[in-house]
C-alpha cells in the first residue's frame, strides 16, 4: 500500500525538523509514528502522559496535539542542547512540563513516588532497554506503552539486534500485557496492561 502524505501536522513540526536538521540531530521520530502517536494520546481522553526521551520535541509536538485541554504531558531528556528546541516551540504549552534529567534516576524515583501514567512514550535506553520493569510498574491498567525502532535502522550500534531481541522476548513473556508488534515504518510495538 502507497503511504499517502499526512495532511495535517502539529503548527510547531516544520520549525522543529528544520531546527532538529540544523543542529544534526539524527534520532529524530518519523512522520507516520508521531500521526499514531498522535490518534492513540486522543483515545486516552484525560490522561497523564510520559515521555522518556525529548529529543528535539518532534514526538512531543504530535503527542500534545492529539492530547485533551486537561491531560498532562511530562517528558525528559538529558541532553539540553535538543531540550533547548523543544522548549522554544512547545514550551508554551500548560499541558507540558519538559525536564533535563537523567533517565536511570528519574525512572526510578517515579516508581519511588508512586507515579502512574496512562500513556508512555519510551524513545530512549531508559524506560525501554533499561528500567523496563520499572517503567510498566508505571503504567496504568489499560494504559498505553509504545515503542518505536524496532525494526533494523541505520543508527543501530554494533551489537544491537541482541538487545531488541531480548526486548520483544521479554515483553512476549508478560502475561499482564497485550502486546502488537508492528512491521511498519520504525518498527512500532504498542502494549497495554489488562
Amino acid at each position: 500500500m502507497e503511504e499517502r502524505r499526512i495532511l495535517r501536522v502539529p503548527s510547531a513540526l516544520p520549525a522543529i525538523e528544520s531546527e532538529t536538521l540544523k543542529i544534526g540531530f539524527g534520532m529524530a521520530g518519523e512522520r507516520p509514528v508521531g500521526a499514531l502517536l498522535r490518534t492513540l494520546a486522543r483515545s486516552k481522553g484525560k490522561g497523564r502522559f510520559l515521555e522518556l526521551g525529548t529529543g528535539t520535541g518532534l514526538s512531543t509536538a504530535w503527542i500534545l496535539d492529539g492530547m485533551s485541554p486537561d491531560s498532562t504531558l511530562l517528558t525528559l531528556d538529558n541532553d539540553p542542547l535538543l531540550l533547548e528546541v523543544a522548549k522554544r516551540h512547545l514550551g508554551h504549552d500548560s499541558r507540558l512540563t519538559i525536564l533535563c534529567e537523567d533517565g536511570d534516576r528519574f525512572v526510578p524515583d517515579l516508581v519511588s513516588k508512586g507515579a502512574g501514567f496512562d500513556f508512555i512514550f519510551a524513545d530512549t535506553w531508559p524506560g525501554k532497554y533499561r528500567h523496563i520493569e520499572e517503567t510498566l510498574g508505571l503504567l496504568n491498567r489499560n494504559g498505553l506503552y509504545v515503542i518505536d525502532d524496532m525494526l533494523p535502522q541505520a543508527n543501530w550500534p554494533e551489537g544491537h539486534p541482541p538487545k531488541v531481541k531480548a526486548l520483544l522476548d521479554f515483553l512476549d513473556g508478560r502475561t499482564d500485557l497485550l502486546v502488537n508488534k508492528m512491521r511498519w515504518s520504525s518498527g512500532v510495538v504498542i502494549v497495554t496492561k489488562q
